[in-house]
């Protein structure tokens, strides 16, 4: 029997009482709370909080579990760490109540107090209790899972089961597996001329490294765990280039934070909520966190730097196709072995060349990948397919996100019978994009893998390149909304491809020294 801790709390069966307050995100659902008499008040904050025990969570854990570590990182990864964390309710935007808390981490170590214990009957409730408030936000939510994994260097931990309560926002589950390992083994296609053999060696000198996406992911770990202090059943997201294939050692990190299942308003809930997120970095994660801005765009994003990794990051809110296109890219880059080389090197091009900055007018990099997914699709011996198509049920828009990482690993390798060299590929995107391609009339769609005759929407009036998003059928490319930029664009595909074609030769587009730096 643990020290300090009364019989006939300890003998309490576990399926009977949820400690939900003291432990709101944690996989120890079930477990006895412990009696007001043996816990440490505290008067960190001025609000009546819920409170932790004298015991540290860890001098528990060893007493009632067998633990075991975890075995490596990647397992680890994208799960989160789910703390103890005090909880209290507010409301935002719309008023729906979230739960929040501004407890500092626990550490193990007992903390000053001298506030006066939240009465017994608030901190404890049984889950099947006729008195039981359910309306409240953000309840814990049991997962299917057999265990949950927290972050490096923590232990897994069976879970218990408890009763479930309906709860107007329910948690994101987190990954089963470490979705940013490779789904498959995949060989590099073999240069049997100098232009594919230069466009291989800027893909192996400019591609993101697994020490790279090890960096990402560890800040994400720990700032999801900060920003749990305030929403204890959020998720937070690695998305974008860091983990859909095409990252490049410069690529900065995109994090998408679900608070909801439930789209949010994004001018109103989004901002509100990371106005919340930048104030918590700036008081508690200053010494790490440099420089968080609230960006109000369209979708708003809070920008900032880890002094750790001295990776720039972008954090929105609740852009969950954000979440879905990360995957379905993915499965592309690792379905056929020249899609990755062929993109990265479009990429750097399209940014050597200045036409890679949506704040400018120009495009975006999720267009530029689509527009060479696009190309490959539509060759007269497809090299791709449409994924969306041969795979509904894998790339629904319905899918549970704790179950889009899956993709990756279920769709098999596309055979081609297309076996065009790397630099006849890339010739031929420029060319297609040059020449062949009617930006007037037609939008790029990867989802039907075909252009279609552009929509008649007012999204798309009035736009030069229209990019149709695979899931939610905007436009990607509506940055692109002056004349002279889309100009630019086009005499830059035109130039290249005259260039590209007469010297064979990749230094006379995209000069080594423009990526060699990386």
């Amino acid at each position: 029997m643990l020290p300090g801790l009364r019989p006939n709390w300890y003998q309490i069966p576990c399926s009977l009482i949820v400690n939900k307050s003291m432990f709101p995100n944690s996989s120890n659902l079930g477990r006895p709370p412990f009696h007001p008499k043996y816990q440490q008040p505290n008067n960190f904050f001025k609000l009546p909080l819920n409170l932790s025990p004298t015991l540290s969570h860890q001098q528990i854990i060893d007493a009632q579990f067998s633990c075991q570590n975890v075995d490596s990182l990647p397992r680890t990864l994208l799960s989160g760490n789910l703390s103890p964390i005090p909880a209290q309710s507010l409301s935002y935007g719309n008023g729906s109540p979230i739960q929040t808390s501004t407890s500092p981490v626990f550490r193990g170590r007992k903390r000053l107090s001298n506030e006066q214990n939240v009465p017994l009957d608030i901190k404890r409730q049984r889950f099947h209790s006729p008195h039981h408030e359910s309306t409240v936000a953000n309840q814990t939510v049991p997962l299917s899972d057999e265990r949950r994994y927290s972050a490096p260097g923590s232990v897994t931990l069976p879970l218990l089961h408890s009763y479930y309560v309906p709860d107007l926002v329910r948690s994101v589950p987190p990954f089963r597996e470490a979705p940013f390992s490779e789904p498959r083994e995949i060989t590099l296609p073999v240069a049997k001329d100098e232009l594919s053999q230069q466009v291989l060696n800027v893909f192996q000198v400019c591609q993101q490294r697994t020490c790279d996406l090890k960096k990402k992911e560890l800040c994400r770990s720990q700032l999801q765990r900060e920003i749990q202090l305030i929403f204890p059943q959020s998720r937070l997201f690695l998305v974008g280039s860091s983990l859909n294939g095409f990252g490049t050692r410069s690529s900065d990190g995109d994090l998408c934070l679900v608070v909801k299942e439930e789209p949010v308003n994004q001018k109103t809930e989004a901002r509100y909520i990371l106005s919340l997120v930048q104030k918590h970095f700036c008081t508690r994660l200053s010494g790490y966190i440099e420089r968080p801005q609230l960006i109000p765009a369209k979708v708003p994003i809070v920008k900032f730097r880890d002094k750790v990794s001295c990776v720039e990051f972008d954090l929105n809110v609740n852009n969950i196709v954000g979440i879905r296109n990360t995957f379905l890219l993915r499965t592309y880059a690792y379905l056929e072995s020249r899609v990755r080389p062929l993109v990265l090197v479009v990429k750097k091009w399209a940014s050597h060349h200045e036409i890679n900055d949506a704040s400018r007018g120009t495009l975006n990099s999720y267009s530029l990948v689509l527009m060479v997914l696009h190309y490959l699709q539509t060759l007269p011996e497809p090299i791709l397919p449409s994924l969306q198509k041969n795979y509904p049920e894998s790339f629904s828009s319905s899918m549970q996100l704790h179950l889009v990482h899956q993709a990756p690993f279920t769709i098999p390798p596309y055979l081609s019978k297309n076996r065009s060299a790397l630099g006849d590929l890339l010739l031929g995107f420029l060319k297609y994009y040059a020449t062949e391609f009617d930006w007037s009339s037609q939008m790029i769609s990867v989802r039907e893998a075909k252009a279609l005759p552009r929509p008649d929407g007012v999204e798309w009036r009035n736009k030069f390149i229209c990019v149709e998003e695979p899931f939610d059928g905007t436009n990607t490319a509506r940055a692109v909304h002056e004349k002279q930029k889309f100009d630019m664009i086009k005499d830059e595909f035109l130039k290249s491809w005259h260039r590209l074609k007469s010297k064979r030769d990749l230094n006379s587009i995209l000069p080594f020294k423009s990526y060699y730096a990386e």
